[in-house]
C-alpha cells in the first residue's frame, strides 16, 4: 500500500510539474525547407503545419511537398507536428466552406473522417488540427468532432482545435471540447484591419484571460487551456495597411517594437513585456501551456518573443 501512495504521489507531482505546452502554427505558404532550418525545436512542443484542405468534394486533402522538410526535422527533435485543416482565410471562402458543410454532413461524414484518419497517418503527422471556424461551423461541427475521435484516438493521434470564444465558439457544443487533447485558444484579432475605424489593442492581456475563462467555464480543463498569443499585429491611421504586420516586420520599422505594444501611427501588437505577462498567467493558472501564430513572424536573438515566452514558462517551473 505505501509503494502504491508513494508512486500515486510522485505521479500527482510530476503531472503538477509537466513542462507548459509550447504549440506553433508555421504556414506552409512560406519556404519550409530554409525556415525549417531556423527553428529552435527546444522550446517548442507541437508544431501545427497550417493549412492543408480538400481539394474536391469527395474530401481529398491536400499536401504541400514543402510539409515534409518540418516533418522530418521535428520528428527528429522529438517535436510532435500535427496537420491543421481550414484556417481563417477558408472560412472566408463561400467555395470551401460549402464544400466542407458537404463533407461535415450526415451522409458523408464518416468516409470524410476515414479519408482524413488515412491521411495522418500515411504522412506521418502526429495528429489532426481543425482550424474550422467562424461561419464555417454549423451543427454538424460536433458529430464531426465526436466522429474523429473515435477514429483517431484508438490510432494513438492527437485531435486538437482552434476556436475563439467571439467567432463562432457559441456554436460549438459543449460535448465536442470533451474529445479534444486540448483547445488552442484564439486570444487575438479583438481589433483589425477589416474595422480601420476602430483602433485598438486587438490582445491585451485582459481580452487573453476573458477568452480562456470563457472555455473554461464551459468545461474545459485547465490542463487542456493552450493560451494563443499573436507574433503579429495590426495597423490603423498612417500605418493602416490590409492584413497587418508580422512581429519581425513591425521590428524592422519601430526597433524599440519589442517593448512596447503601440508604434507609430498606430501599429498595435504584443511586445515582450505583454508576452511574458501571458505566459505568467498560464503558469499561475495551471494552464496547458502556449500557442502562437504564427512563428514565421519571430525574430532571432534577445528580440525574439518565443525566448521571452519560453524564458517565463520555465521560470515558472
Amino acid at each position: 500500500m505505501k509503494t502504491l501512495l508513494a508512486a500515486l504521489l510522485a505521479f500527482s507531482i510530476g503531472s503538477a510539474h509537466a513542462r507548459p505546452k509550447v504549440v506553433a502554427y508555421v504556414p506552409n505558404w512560406i519556404n519550409l525547407e530554409e525556415f525549417s532550418k531556423t527553428i529552435d525545436y527546444t522550446k517548442v512542443t507541437h508544431l501545427n503545419i497550417a493549412f492543408e484542405n480538400p481539394t474536391d468534394d469527395s474530401g481529398e486533402l491536400s499536401f504541400n511537398r514543402r510539409n515534409r522538410a518540418l516533418l522530418e526535422k521535428a520528428k527528429a527533435a522529438k517535436v510532435k507536428v500535427l496537420v491543421s485543416i481550414g484556417g481563417g482565410s477558408a472560412s472566408g471562402d463561400e467555395v470551401l466552406k460549402a464544400r466542407y458543410f458537404k463533407l461535415l454532413a450526415d451522409d458523408q461524414r464518416a468516409g470524410f473522417v476515414t479519408k482524413l484518419a488515412a491521411y495522418v497517418e500515411k504522412h506521418g503527422f502526429d495528429g489532426l488540427d481543425v482550424d474550422i471556424e467562424g461561419p464555417s461551423i454549423n451543427e454538424d461541427y460536433g458529430d464531426f468532432i465526436a466522429d474523429l475521435a473515435a477514429v483517431l484516438k484508438p490510432k494513438g493521434k492527437l485531435l486538437t482545435a482552434a476556436l475563439s470564444k467571439g467567432y463562432g465558439g457559441d456554436r460549438v457544443p459543449d460535448a465536442a471540447l470533451g474529445h479534444f487533447d486540448f483547445l488552442n485558444i484564439m486570444a487575438y484579432d479583438a481589433k483589425g484591419s477589416w474595422n480601420p475605424e476602430a483602433p485598438g489593442q486587438h490582445s491585451s492581456l485582459e481580452f487573453a484571460k476573458g477568452a480562456a475563462n470563457y472555455w473554461l467555464a464551459r468545461g474545459l480543463p485547465k490542463e487542456k487551456a493552450i493560451l494563443g498569443v499573436p507574433f503579429y499585429g495590426y495597423g490603423f491611421g498612417k500605418d493602416f495597411r490590409n492584413g497587418g504586420f508580422g512581429y519581425a516586420d513591425i521590428l524592422a520599422r519601430h526597433p524599440e517594437a519589442d517593448q512596447q505594444d503601440q508604434v507609430g501611427e498606430t501599429i498595435w501588437h504584443n511586445g515582450q513585456p505583454t508576452i511574458r505577462a501571458k505566459a505568467k498567467h498560464v503558469v499561475d493558472e495551471g494552464l496547458g501551456g502556449v500557442m502562437i501564430w504564427s512563428l514565421n513572424n519571430d525574430v532571432k536573438g534577445e528580440k525574439s518573443l518565443l525566448e521571452a515566452l519560453h524564458g517565463e514558462l520555465v521560470k515558472g517551473k
